[in-house]
């Protein structure tokens, strides 16, 4: 066992947000109105870095299936933080923006790599600020993945931007799919809040999760890889007697396994 004292890891996309477009994390690029970095373009960045991500991945399957596959017999796929997206309200305008915001966060990397080509939307809304894959590119992408790796700790809701008037916030803006996502509908939260700002309990989420990703990327076997939640209790002093922990996984763990059922 190999222990990693502060170690940090992250999934691909949220790499590519919170390095390109954010600039919170290394090499810290961006550009207002998404943050205030030296040198970047939050417009184009993200899905140069991505690109390359994927291409990257692309490579290191090709290299793993041609050369240690055979002998190891392990299993290669990528991790991603995958957040359920619901429709604020019943319209269709609002369950399309559901859709783009899937497309435009975890679909940006599993189109390409399982499908060989990013989701439709994102290349309509894009255009020339997405890049292409080559027809070499394509011939690596065809490895593909034995599993994808499931990142799931909450939900959000999502409202259009296209045919409606939305407020400046995240998913708003053109490059992130005119998709407007809220931890809040009418003021009342998405679940119970937790210590960590953007964690909300929604244990429907794992479901609705893991189903649609099963239905959209043909039954690909799944690990879910990350899941848990720091709930608000100040007086928690004895981490055996953390219940209300307990409780989080187990819904969410009940939801996982009606999933499967």
């Amino acid at each position: 066992m190999i222990y990693l004292k502060n170690w940090r890891r992250d999934m691909v996309n949220i790499q590519a947000i919170k390095s390109y477009r954010i600039g919170e994390y290394p090499p810290c690029r961006c550009s207002v109105p998404f943050g205030n970095c030296t040198h970047g373009d939050s417009e184009k960045e993200p899905f140069i870095a991505a690109h390359n991500m994927i291409l990257a991945h692309a490579t290191a399957v090709d290299i793993y299936r041609s050369k240690y596959q055979k002998e190891q017999g392990g299993n290669i796929g990528i991790v991603l933080d995958c957040i359920w997206f619901e429709q604020i309200s019943n319209s269709t305008a609002d369950m399309l923006a559901a859709d783009r915001a899937e497309d435009f966060f975890q679909n940006w990397f599993l189109d390409p790599i399982i499908f060989g080509n990013y989701p439709e939307e994102m290349s309509k809304i894009l255009g020339s600020n997405l890049p292409r894959f080559s027809r070499n590119d394509k011939e690596k992408l065809k490895n593909g993945l034995d599993f994808i790796g499931i990142n799931h700790y909450t939900s959000e809701y999502v409202q259009d931007c296209i045919f409606s008037v939305c407020e400046p916030g995240t998913g708003a803006s053109w490059t992130e799919g005119l998709a407007r996502r809220s931890q809040e509908k009418d003021g009342v939260p998405i679940g119970k809040p937790t210590d960590v700002d953007w964690l909300h309990i929604y244990p429907q989420g794992m479901e609705k999760m893991v189903t649609y990703i099963k239905k959209r990327f043909n039954n690909t076997p799944m690990i879910i890889t990350e899941n848990g939640g720091q709930l608000n209790n100040p007086n928690l002093t004895i981490v055996c007697h953390d219940t209300e922990r307990v409780e989080y996984i187990s819904a969410y763990w009940d939801f996982l396994l009606l999933a499967m059922e």
